[in-house]
């Protein structure tokens, strides 16, 4: 009997566990309709980011739940690409919403390289423009086209994604994402940016020396070889 009992609740404790780490994986769910962030108290700080308290509901107000910072393109960057991240920092409406999104600006020819949501997925909608979009699954399959004016394509959670304007003129696109704080990791930044050890770098994309040094000095602006 005892054994059956103990069996049992090893069983319940790997099922807790498990959903802990299904509901860890997310966003938690909101418990109140929404959650200004109120600076004036201080914040909770966590290894993403800090968790302000929340405004009482009587002092939010309507401009509280707007944003007006994405009516013009940002800063161009040597890729072609300007971006406008929206998160909770800059927007406090969203705060507990389980949201975020982006605008992005191409250049013709522009790209936004290879990368990936760790913590969401993403739509995106291209508002102008021709893009060609895509991403990799686990399998090293890619699913990919250029998506026109109007158009939408998502990009599972966690699967490297790429988009590229191909058409004659500038394009904007609008990305959305199902978490506040989704994360993104840059492969080119992330590989050669990172200070991984250069004999690893060189056996696993077969590059010389002089080559990862090249690279390593276009994404990490502070590497001396």
């Amino acid at each position: 009997m005892a054994k059956k009992m103990s069996s049992s609740i090893t069983i319940l404790l790997v099922i807790f566990a498990l959903q802990c780490a299904m509901t860890l994986a997310s966003d938690p769910d909101p418990v109140q309709d929404y959650c200004i962030p109120n600076p004036k108290f201080g914040a909770l700080r966590t290894p993403l980011h800090n968790i302000f308290p929340c405004k009482n509901a009587s002092e939010a107000t309507t401009d509280d739940f707007i944003f007006s910072g994405m009516k013009v393109a940002g800063n161009f960057t040597d890729m072609g690409i300007a971006t406008i991240s929206v998160n909770p920092t800059v927007f406090p409406g969203i705060n507990t919403l389980g949201m975020s999104f982006i605008r992005a600006d191409l250049k013709v020819g522009g790209i936004n390289p290879p990368h990936f949501h760790p913590r969401a997925t993403e739509i995106s909608h291209v508002v102008e423009g021709s893009v060609y979009s895509g991403f990799v699954d686990s399998a090293n399959r890619v699913f990919a086209r250029v998506i026109e004016q109007g158009e939408v394509m998502v990009f599972p959670r966690g699967l490297v994604h790429f988009q590229m304007n191909v058409g004659k003129n500038p394009a904007t696109i609008f990305g959305s994402f199902n978490s506040q704080n989704p994360g993104s990791q840059k492969i080119p930044s992330a590989i050669f940016g990172s200070r991984i050890n250069i004999e690893l770098l060189e056996k696993a994309f077969g590059l010389s020396p002089k080559q990862i040094g090249t690279m390593r000095r276009k994404f990490d602006p502070k590497w001396v070889s």
